[in-house]
């Protein structure tokens, strides 16, 4: 399901950094090697139905890479 983040993803925290992250060969293989994190967060978001939602992201954060597979975990609303 794709989904558009409506303002900043709010209340951040690292997860997983560096070896205890699952997909890290697999990241390092299709992004390029860097220092990886596993992050989440809350954002308002708005689905390809038009409807808002508030919910739970996680994603990827490397070192000069940026955000990558933003998912949505679950819905708080």
């Amino acid at each position: 399901m794709h989904f558009k983040i409506l303002g900043k993803i709010l209340w951040t925290e690292t997860i997983a950094l560096g070896h205890s992250i699952r997909e890290l060969r697999r990241l390092n293989r299709v992004y390029g090697k860097t220092s990886w994190r596993k992050r989440k967060g809350v954002a308002k978001i708005r689905l390809t139905d038009g409807a808002v939602k508030l919910a739970e992201l996680h994603w990827y954060e490397g070192h000069g890479k940026g955000k990558k597979e933003i998912k949505i975990k679950k819905y708080l609303e």
